[in-house]
């Protein structure tokens, strides 16, 4: 068995001997002598098990257990020490280590252990490809409301046909979620899931990205450009917000859809594609067949199977548990751990008439994790909790408190205005006036 060992000493010649020893066990060896380098390798390279003196010269490694555990939750760590401590011991294994040694009386022990320690990775790893593998198609789908459960049988079923799906709903429904999940229940998985919210672009741009241009077909068409259409070719292509695409594009569409032709920008040879379209909408696109704004032809041909997705406040139900997996993701994402939720925090959620809806829900929870103190989630770490603080003072007073909001998200992003703008759910332009109202830098 083959296996990538980090070894962290401050003792050189008890790294260059350990490395030594690994090494003849055909193990790929790398060195470190603190915690800081240490943490530098682990960015640059792939390690299966790590070897730390607990006395290092920049870090305790009990806790650098701790560190590496949440950041690379595949890896085992094992510890040694030349001083056994009981105490030291029972915290290192509470904080992940697989196992404790005490240099000199445990060095006929390594090599075993470290071969333990592969196995476990080795199980690790396949727990990891797991959970990913459950998270895909139909399992992204969260909710046990009826609303919830009726639009995804009807997924289900469709996905196992060719035939062109429209998903209707509001903004934040998850509709993408859908689509993907159809695509990953059909024979076409094997093949590329393409995307593109067609709200996003210019007409020319759009035009560009679905058909694909040769190059010189327009200023800045410095090479060939193979389009979406193209790249779906024998998988699924999505199409975001369909009623915002210019009746033009509509025309093109409907042709590609009937004949499985196209032509690139700039080109005059015919090109075939065999796709799956599903497309979506948060418009009422029979009232935009009445204003002129959509083709009645393409929304005969688009409207085969229409799944429309329920509003967040007509599932209810489902708002805890679809909270519940979003702290989840973003404690994960943020390194946190064990965080409280109080009753509270999902009670003051519910309260709420979330307009737009998971999206909005899932923005939410990760601005709350940003903002709780001593990792407990209650309704003061909810981003509209100013609304419900009363006082004089000016320490409670909503700009006071607004100011320390964008601070904390700023912090968050690192000095990131466009994501902090994402997160505060405002525009770039407001994010920098209010920066310069209260003298943020």
């Amino acid at each position: 068995m083959s296996g990538n060992i980090l070894i962290i000493d401050d003792e050189l010649k008890l790294l260059k001997l350990l490395g030594m020893i690994l090494s003849q066990e055909d193990f790929n060896v790398k060195e470190a002598s603190t915690a800081r380098s240490a943490m530098t390798m682990l960015e640059q390279y792939e390690f299966d098990v790590v070897l730390s003196d607990v006395r290092l010269p920049d870090a305790f490694g009990v806790e650098l257990v701790k560190s590496i555990k949440t950041k690379y939750p595949h890896q085992e760590v094992i510890l040694m020490t030349a001083f056994g401590n009981i105490t030291d011991a029972v915290q290192a294994m509470k904080n992940g280590a697989y196992d404790y040694l005490v240099k000199g009386d445990d060095n006929d022990k390594i090599i075993p252990l470290v071969y333990k320690a592969l196995d476990k990775v080795k199980d690790n790893k396949s727990k990891i490809v797991q959970k990913k593998d459950s998270q895909k198609g139909f399992n992204q789908i969260i909710g046990h409301s009826p609303a919830i459960l009726e639009a995804k049988k009807l997924a289900e079923r469709v996905a196992l046909t060719d035939a062109t799906v429209l998903l209707t709903g509001e903004t934040g429904t998850g509709k993408e979620v859908f689509a993907n999940a159809i695509h990953e229940g059909s024979e076409r998985k094997k093949n590329n899931f393409v995307a593109i919210n067609c709200s996003a672009f210019s007409k020319e741009i759009l035009e560009s990205e679905l058909f694909g241009h040769k190059q010189g077909s327009f200023t800045g068409a410095v090479k060939d450009k193979k389009g979406l259409v193209e790249e779906a070719n024998g998988g699924t292509l999505f199409l975001d917000e369909i009623g915002e695409m210019p009746m033009e594009l509509q025309a093109k569409l409907l042709r590609v859809l009937e004949t499985h032709e196209f032509i690139k920008m700039g080109e005059t040879k015919v090109s075939k594609s065999d796709f799956r379209l599903i497309a979506a909408t948060n418009r009422n696109l029979e009232e935009e067949i009445k204003q002129g704004n959509f083709r009645e032809d393409l929304y005969f041909r688009l409207n085969v199977f229409e799944i429309s997705l329920p509003p967040l406040r007509e599932r209810k139900e489902d708002l805890k548990i679809l909270a519940k997996n979003f702290i989840d993701m973003f404690s994960h994402k943020l390194h946190l751990s064990a965080v409280q939720v109080s009753p509270e925090y999902y009670k003051t959620l519910e309260k709420n008439d979330w307009k737009g809806n998971i999206r909005e829900l899932r923005n939410t929870v990760e601005r709350s994790l940003i903002l709780m103190n001593e990792n407990i989630l209650n309704a003061e770490s909810l981003p509209h909790y100013s609304e419900k603080v009363t006082g004089d003072k000016d320490s409670l007073s909503i700009r006071s408190l607004e100011k320390e909001h964008i601070q904390k998200v700023l912090h968050y992003t690192k000095g990131n205005k466009a994501e902090a703008a994402r997160l505060l759910e405002i525009g770039i332009a407001t994010l920098y006036r209010k920066l310069e109202e209260y003298g943020l830098r």
